[in-house]
């Protein structure tokens, strides 16, 4: 099957503009003498993404998350999905998703930049209630990707906590305060129906949530659908129908990308050979493991983990 492509990037008004462009400025600052890659910051919930190369390709399982492009271009991939990614618009995962990504557009003299907070689905829970206290009822599973424009509280509210980074002894009183209002804004924007969802107890959403957290845990056991349904409280063709449309791929392939990159993982941070790793992730066999793991990486696992420590 062919690669879908979710939505063009949109034209952004001046002030936008300029917001990102001030962004810009602070993530360079804050990034600069440093290695390509994602860098923690003195919030714990903020991480910034540098890259000053193209192609650059990110392969993960990311908690969910809410991330501003402000400068550059990324793709980003799921299942069989493709959401282009410009300056100015913001991309939430709500739920654990394996992704790939890449950065399409960047340079040594102007780089990739991305501004990233992780979210905590209950603080999320807690401010859906508070502002809508009627409308967290169960509803249909939506996708737990989604990209928008991102509005102009929504950006001024990222900004005000950048700029936090230049004054750390203001971060451990205000960055709670100002994380708290990133998640209202997101709740009261044009994704605010999607990112309900997250917060939205006995949502779809969450309870495809809880399968995947028991997915993540037990990586190696051989997958029984109807065990996973009936956690969901689902039966089993319901529960397919709602896994499909949160992460837009079938419970076994989502499973099959969650081991493979814990292979790689292992391969890579853990020196263990291919064998190992297929064996660890819950392969029987390694030509498959090695057929599978070539076709989601582009080369077969030892040349790829070559590939990986030279780069």
């Amino acid at each position: 099957m062919a690669n879908q492509v979710i939505g063009p990037p949109a034209s952004q008004p001046t002030a936008t503009t300029n917001q990102c462009q001030e962004l810009a400025s602070l993530l360079t600052r804050h990034t600069d003498g440093r290695r390509d890659g994602f860098h923690q910051t003195a919030i714990d919930q903020v991480v910034l993404q540098r890259a000053s190369s193209v192609p650059t390709a990110i392969h993960s399982v990311c908690n969910p998350f809410f991330a501003i492009l402000v400068q550059g271009k990324k793709k980003v991939l799921l299942g069989e999905e493709v959401y282009p990614f410009g300056v100015a618009q913001c991309l939430v995962a709500s739920v654990d998703l394996p992704l790939s990504a890449f950065v399409v557009e960047a340079t040594p003299e102007k780089p990739y930049l991305g501004f990233k907070v992780n979210l905590d689905p209950c603080q999320l829970c807690d401010l859906a209630i508070q502002t809508s206290p009627n409308q967290c009822q169960p509803e249909n599973a939506v996708r737990g990707l989604f990209i928008g424009t991102t509005d102009r509280p929504l950006l001024d509210c990222t900004l005000r906590l950048a700029r936090l980074l230049d004054t750390p002894q203001d971060i451990a009183i205000l960055a709670p305060l100002m994380i708290r209002e990133l998640y209202y804004r997101l709740l009261m924007s044009d994704q605010g129906a999607a990112v309900r969802q997250i917060a939205t107890s006995g949502s779809s959403m969450q309870r495809i949530a809880e399968v995947i957290e028991r997915l993540k845990a037990d990586l190696a056991r051989p997958m029984q659908i109807e065990n996973l349904a009936r956690q969901a409280e689902m039966s089993a063709s319901s529960f397919h129908h709602h896994f499909k449309a949160v992460t837009s791929m079938s419970p076994l392939q989502y499973q099959k990308q969650l081991r493979l990159l814990e292979a790689r993982r292992l391969m890579l941070a853990e020196n263990s050979n291919a064998s190992n790793a297929a064996y660890q992730v819950g392969y029987e066999s390694p030509s498959q493991f090695s057929r599978e793991y070539s076709r989601m990486f582009g080369a077969p696992p030892i040349r790829d983990i070559e590939r990986l420590r030279t780069a």
